[in-house]
């Protein structure tokens, strides 16, 4: 044992609410001993060693135990006024641990720089002395010069004191341990438990680590470690709140050919963000791919979907944040080892555009007491600044109204008829006091880009916006940031230098893309101060002209940008142009909301959910996607249509007008499941059936939606405003520290009251369903349930949706 590191491990002890990073001696000698409270640990850290490690302290924990006890057995005997003098067999107990300590530290390290080093850390942070050397003499000593009790006699309670402060031990809490050969990282909370277990710097394949040289530390106090050649460590630790620590991990690589990359273990607690996998895994170990850019995409070609954010977290308390800055890659090892890894990887299309000479991985691990704290420290707060009255009125109307979808596979298709129609059957069909919005796909214009109406196929649409207006619907029409090659604005674009470039070319030649039905067009660049006053003006004549109350902006995904895309102005990722797209229309014109996004869009406007396959695998991805979402940070969300966004042969069939709509029983359950969700969004009408009883239906959860949903759906709203919760929430938020809540993917909360649990199976009668601890009213047949367990062959029918309201604790009929 070293003298001066007892002497520094007794210092740090009392100071246990400063996270600690644990070091511990190398067996072998080829790495050098550091033992600061700011370094790392060096040489083997594994199980076998913690455990004899915690048996050595533990028995000596033990034993001064026992001496503290005799000294308490002393302090039992009688005094004389409060002060009693010491007896031989204390003077005996402290004699001899005090030599023991003395000649330990002669057979340390006699480093006079080592030495000046600890005298330091110890002067600076160690308490006065309760008891000095001379009270320690006999009474008349001639040092003193007094008889004094406080000069001559010891109290049995200072005896204590100074033996608590020579021998006494004090549990480290260890909060992150680094082996620096292996590179193997363990992070703990403030029990003791760990939380992450990572492997850092998997692709250096060296194990030779030194500290950086003077001209590569930094003056913020952080952590620095280079293996020679390969990559650069920085390390350091931020409070961000009073029970969130957090560590930021910043790696440089020092080769083109290295990309920084680190992996956490997924065995020992499950793991949630990110945004929708191609399996729409949850937690996320369910699901796995090999490393693909984490930039959004649609899940039946790409692995990520089309809302993304740089954020992960685990049950045990412990979330990842990744730098907007990192070229980030992301894969999900499933099968032989669960691991979330991230690297920091150059390419060709999502990260062309080099920040840095080499590759950085940026990012910070958080830590709190459980996931839901953490999770509510790590949300936005301020999603309310800047709201106007009118904005919240109209959260508050997508929140209460429905949402009626008019869309066509070709232009000609869409005509004012079309609309009139459609609003007519709306009014006849469905029971609603207010009938919502009209949302309108981008076919009102004869070629996209053209950013004017289509007069031949809409020769009225004045009048016919006056109607709908009387009839109470808003009406939304959808733009892109695209302009087709057939579009009169083209030409103006190309000659304006609107439109992202070719790379590799005359900055002159537009860079080309596909999407959806437009065949060949360009993208406008948004990042030139040319292009924005022009698209402004435009839209907002569309809106004087005809009325339209909000544009819903319909972006694409990343792999929508043209491959060789050069803009004006280098954007990190291609994902980048969407938020400057949303940010550059803000204010200036109404924003229903937006079809893609890394970055909540300002409210009011809504992130919309992925399009989803008209079957019953495409209703059980809806909860997974939106509570992901929804952890995510964004609380206001659309989701896909009722019966699904697009077909699925052999789940749909023909009505009597040969148009192709879902099955009965899926558009049923579909509707079950809509009616709780922030937004209900039809595109085929509960009256396309031709049947009562789904009319009837419809009708009846509206009804339970305008009476039970509502009023939590706009409570909670002014909670997300305010705290940045999610309004849908997963069970886990309800309670943390249950395990079963961690596991539940095909239920969900509305705030904290309110439970569904739809029927997601074909045919399916029952279904299982677990309760969160509290009391539940059944909304089927009005029992009280009780929580922490789950209920067995739930019975639900055909016409029926299983849902639970919380009631008090003490709740009893």
């Amino acid at each position: 044992m070293d003298y001066k590191k007892y002497r520094y491990n007794r210092v740090r002890r009392r100071f246990e609410e400063i996270p600690t990073i644990v070091v511990e001696r190398p067996k072998s000698d080829e790495v050098p001993y550091v033992d600061e409270e700011t370094k790392f640990i060096q040489g083997e850290d594994d199980d076998k060693e913690d455990n004899e490690q915690d048996e050595k302290d533990a028995t000596k924990y033990s034993e001064e135990n026992e001496i503290k006890s005799q000294i308490r057995r002393k302090e039992s005997l009688g005094r004389r006024n409060s002060i009693s003098l010491p007896n031989l067999d204390d003077m005996k107990v402290l004699s001899e641990r005090v030599a023991e300590i003395e000649d330990y530290g002669k057979s340390g390290s006699n480093s006079e720089a080592d030495d000046e080093e600890f005298r330091g850390i110890t002067r600076n942070v160690r308490r006065k002395s309760v008891l000095s050397p001379r009270m320690l003499k006999p009474p008349g000593d001639e040092e003193t010069g007094s008889n004094s009790p406080a000069n001559s006699i010891t109290s049995v309670n200072s005896l204590a004191s100074l033996l608590r402060e020579k021998i006494q031990p004090r549990r480290t809490s260890k909060k992150i341990k680094f082996n620096k050969v292996n590179r193997h990282m363990k992070i703990y909370n403030n029990e003791g438990v760990e939380i992450i277990l990572a492997k850092l710097g998997v692709t250096i394949n060296y194990d030779k680590v030194l500290s950086c040289l003077p001209a590569d530390q930094r003056k913020d106090g952080s952590i620095c470690l280079e293996w020679m050649h390969r990559a650069r460590l920085y390390l350091s630790f931020y409070n961000l709140a009073n029970d969130v620590k957090c560590y930021n991990l910043h790696w440089i690589s020092l080769s083109d050919s290295l990309a920084p990359t680190d992996c956490f273990d997924m065995t020992s607690s499950h793991w949630y963000g990110g945004g929708q996998t191609a399996e729409s895994a949850w937690p996320l170990e369910k699901g796995g791919h090999p490393f693909q850019p984490f930039i959004t995409g649609k899940v039946d070609r790409n692995e990520w979907g089309n809302v993304l954010k740089r954020y992960f977290i685990n049950s045990k308390g412990g979330a990842i944040i990744v730098d907007d800055n990192t070229p980030l890659y992301v894969s999900i090892e499933s099968a032989k080892k669960k691991e979330l890894c991230l690297r920091a990887q150059y390419d060709n299309f999502a990260y062309v555009n080099r920040l840095t000479p080499t590759p950085e991985l940026n990012y910070s691990i958080c830590t709190g007491p459980n996931m839901f704290q953490l999770h509510s420290q790590l949300s936005d707060h301020t999603l309310w600044d800047g709201l106007k009255k009118e904005d919240g009125n109209i959260i508050d109307s997508l929140l209460t109204e429905p949402l009626w979808e008019i869309t066509s596979d070709s232009k000609e298709t869409m005509t004012e008829a079309i609309i009139s129609n459609f609003t007519d059957n709306i009014t006849n069909s469905v029971a609603v006091l207010k009938q919502g919005h009209v949302l309108i796909n981008e076919f009102w214009q004869n070629q996209i880009g053209d950013f004017e109406l289509d007069t031949t196929r809409f020769p009225t649409l004045e009048k016919t916006m006056e109607m709908l207006k009387r009839r109470g619907f808003r009406v939304v029409v959808t733009i892109q940031p695209f302009i087709s090659t057939e579009s009169f604005n083209f030409a103006e674009a190309v000659r304006k230098r609107l439109l992202i470039s070719e790379r590799f070319s005359d900055r002159r030649i537009p860079a080309l893309t596909r999407y959806k039905t437009l065949q060949s067009g360009g993208v406008l660049d948004i990042t030139s101060n040319r292009t924005v006053p022009w698209l402004i003006e435009k839209l907002k004549k569309v809106i004087d002209k005809y009325k339209f109350d909000a544009y819903y902006l319909d972006m694409g995904t990343a792999y929508n940008m043209p491959h060789y895309y050069q803009c004006e102005k280098a954007l990190v990722n291609p994902d980048r142009y969407k938020t400057l797209f949303v940010n550059s229309l803000q204010g200036s014109v109404p924003i229903f909301g937006v079809s893609s996004a890394i970055e909540r869009p300002k409210s009011p406007a809504f992130a919309v959910l992925p399009h989803f396959e008209s079957s019953w695998d495409g209703l059980r991805r809806v909860i997974p996607t939106i509570l992901t979402y929804s952890i995510l940070g964004y609380p206001f969300l659309i989701p896909g249509a009722v019966g699904g966004d697009y077909e699925a042969p052999e789940t749909n069939f023909f009505n009597e007008s040969e148009k192709v709509i879902p099955d009965q029983e899926l558009y049923k359950r579909w509707l079950q499941l809509a009616s709780f969700l922030p937004v209900v969004r039809y595109h085929n009408l509960p009256s396309s059936y031709g049947q009562q009883n789904i009319t009837e239906m419809a009708k009846s959860l509206a009804k339970t939606r305008q009476n039970k949903v509502t009023p939590k759906l706009t409570k909670f709203a002014r909670v997300s405003l305010n705290l940045g919760l999610p309004i849908i929430r997963p069970l886990w938020m309800l309670d943390s520290e249950d395990p079963n809540c961690h596991l539940v993917v095909d239920e969900f909360s509305i705030g904290d009251e309110l439970i569904v649990a739809p029927i997601l199976y074909p045919g399916s009668r029952q279904r299982e369903v677990y309760l969160p601890a509290g009391v539940w009213k059944d909304g089927i047949d009005g029992s009280l349930r009780k929580g922490s367990r789950w209920i067995h062959d739930y019975k639900v029918e055909e016409t029926e949706v299983a849902y639970f309201e919380r009631l008090p604790d003490d709740t009893r009929f």
